[in-house]
């Protein structure tokens, strides 16, 4: 390949200024993962098969409420062997890869109080495992109780408080801020956390669920936690207004993520995976993906439940196949009911056994007509039955409301995505050509109410000249390829050029261009961001090295032009490319070899084309030669000075 002498870029970038939530993330794609080659996040830390996960011994026992700041360390071992309550503002840490086994037929489960904290920051390598403490192949929905958090935040129980269900009525299962709630309370952090074989019952139909949620504030950090075959639901919140972000519930009994008693928060990235053969008593509750209510009884107590959920992947009993059998209790379904006015976007709802989206009962067919119920930009597939239901009120039409809000309904849920069926190495990200990778939108006022500016932009660098040196092809990668930034999620991308320049290909970040002759050809880069559209354009002129007489010894310097040559000024220009940033220093001789003049000493070249400014006051009219020198090499030019 021929030395681009021609090689000094301007960095142009393009894009424009936008507003964008501060808690969610734009994205171009519908459903929790971005595409290939993006990684999904579920990697490293999650476990698909905990049935066969081998856990060491327990090493300490822990039988009796914490009620002191406590830590847990790595490469500890936990047994609970009851009901473990973390009081009196106590603060429990649980450092990375800390196992915590929960005692079978005891009810251990831990709770933390109001006031108190659970500070349990896995990492992706070494996630917090809260888990049976059966053997290998043991294991069963239902070992142990799971993980509760009580806070002080808002909810819309009469008082502002209530005691959290599943659990013996007293003050240490109190939740909510009563006629003061704070819904910046916080307690605590739970990030890279696995909760496994949850749901103990206590009671008949009073199970605990995986992880649950009393009135928690937004103070509270909730991201990357997985529950793994429960009892009951995965997440249940009630009230409260903590977000959370990359949430999986996988194979659970319940529902996967339930809201009541007025929650408000904001949660982005949730993955549900159905088991076809684990689902609720239909005569106590069916299992549906989202289940939501204002309250129990579907009043109008205020907060109304509002929370909001994007970019949610849900998959559902029948996996990929209409016909299959499945536990009589799946709905898998999205069944917002007594007066919820639940907030779905930018979500996948697949495999449903029975309908996609259920709008439950006058009042929530009301909030929906009123829009503040919200179910925009979602693809429902692979659906038993139908799309859509609404109650038997009939005041919306769930077809005309499903269309209008931008959703998509497929009977079939093939090519949606990659691998979604194979349980213990999935493939959750949207294949190729998938409705998912398109018509995600984050301009409702409701999911972008919260605006931070930002810019995103693409930054690409560009030479405006190359030399081809006696026509031989070359590529050039450098020539037209961003070096710097194409946001890492972008929609799609797209490179056109003029005839005389072959592309290996125009829809990758990074491709070649080939120039096999000389002449000024254009390219452009057509960048597609969730922010919209963004394009650049840059001409490039090709040249034959030999006519411009550039040397193309890697460890020389190439001159390109002097101007004004003659001169008639005090000052000339002298263009000069360098492959490696180097000092420079100018010496002047007259045409019998003579030294007349020093006008530049050490000035700092960078790497590519230079412009340098040379003195020519001292000369009196004549034929000078200047000779450049660097660390590489030297080049000597002829210049006239006609004053």
């Amino acid at each position: 390949m021929k030395r681009f002498l021609l090689s000094a870029a301007a960095a142009l970038t393009i894009g424009t200024s936008f507003a964008q939530s501060t808690f969610f993330d734009k994205t171009c794609y519908r459903g929790a993962f971005a595409p290939s080659p993006a990684a999904m996040w579920t990697n490293t830390w999650t476990e698909w098969d905990p049935q066969n996960k081998v856990y060491g011994a327990a090493t300490v026992t822990v039988s009796s409420n914490i009620s002191t700041n406590t830590t847990w360390s790595t490469g500890q071992v936990i047994l609970l062997t009851a009901p473990i309550y973390v009081t009196v503002n106590s603060i429990l840490t649980i450092q990375p890869g800390v196992t915590i086994l929960g005692k079978k037929n005891t009810g251990a489960a831990l709770i933390i109080t109001q006031g108190s904290k659970i500070i349990a920051n896995g990492t992706a390598a070494q996630p917090i495992v809260f888990t049976s403490d059966q053997a290998v192949g043991l294991r069963g929905l239902g070992d142990w109780g799971g993980v509760i958090i009580l806070g002080k935040a808002s909810n819309n129980n009469s008082g502002g408080t209530n005691n959290i269900e599943g659990l013996p009525i007293s003050n240490s299962t109190l939740y909510g801020g009563g006629s003061s709630p704070d819904d910046n309370d916080n307690s605590g952090s739970l990030q890279y956390v696995r909760i496994e074989y949850c749901g103990v019952q206590y009671a008949p139909n009073q199970e605990i669920n995986g992880l649950t949620f009393g009135a928690v504030g937004r103070g509270t950090i909730i991201d990357y936690v997985q529950v793994s075959y429960c009892n009951d639901d995965a997440f249940e919140w009630f009230g409260g207004s903590v977000n959370a972000k990359h949430l999986i519930s996988y194979r659970c009994l319940d529902d996967d993520f339930d809201t009541d008693n007025g929650f408000s928060g904001k949660i982005q990235y949730g993955l549900a995976v159905r088991d076809p053969q684990f689902a609720d008593n239909p005569s106590v509750s069916t299992s549906e993906f989202f289940e939501s209510d204002n309250d129990a009884t579907g009043t109008s107590a205020v907060p109304q439940t509002s929370a909001i959920f994007s970019n949610m992947t849900c998959i559902g009993p029948l996996r990929g196949v209409v016909t299959a059998t499945y536990a009589s209790g799946h709905r898998s379904r999205a069944r917002i009911r007594r007066n919820s006015a639940l907030r779905i976007y930018n979500s996948i709802l697949m495999d449903q056994a029975t309908r996609g989206m259920f709008i439950d009962g006058s009042a929530s067919e009301t909030n929906a007509l009123n829009n503040n119920l919200k179910f925009k930009n979602n693809i429902v597939a692979g659906y038993g039955q139908r799309a859509t239901e609404s109650g038997t009120f009939g005041i919306i039409t769930p077809n005309v409301f499903i269309i209008a809000n931008a959703n998509d309904t497929l009977k079939l849920s093939s090519n949606i995505l990659t691998t979604p069926y194979n349980y213990t190495s999935p493939d959750y990200r949207p294949s190729a050509g998938s409705l998912a990778l398109s018509n995600a939108s984050f301009t409702d006022a409701i999911i972008a109410s919260v605006t931070n500016p930002s810019v995103v932009s693409v930054t690409a660098t560009y030479a405006s000249s190359v030399c081809i040196g006696n026509g031989t092809v070359i590529t050039a990668p450098a020539m037209f390829s961003p070096v710097t930034t194409i946001p890492a999620e972008y929609c799609s991308l797209m490179w056109s050029v003029s005839p005389g320049i072959a592309i290996s290909s125009a829809t990758v970040t990074n491709p070649t261009f080939t120039i096999s002759t000389v002449g000024t050809f254009t390219s452009s880069l057509v960048v597609t961001t969730a922010n919209g559209v963004s394009t650049v354009t840059n001409a490039i002129t090709a040249y034959t090295c030999d006519n411009v007489g550039i040397k193309e010894a890697r460890n020389q310097i190439g001159v390109i032009s002097v101007y004004p040559n003659p001169t008639s000024s005090d000052i000339t220009n002298v263009k000069i490319d360098v492959n490696t940033a180097t000092s420079l220093n100018v010496v002047i001789f007259d045409i019998t070899g003579k030294l007349i003049s020093q006008p530049v000493q050490n000035q700092q070249l960078f790497a590519g084309i230079n412009n340098v400014v040379i003195s020519t006051s001292e000369l009196n009219n004549g034929i000078y030669f200047v000779t450049l020198k660097t660390n590489y090499g030297k080049e000597t030019v002829k210049l006239v000075v006609n004053r």
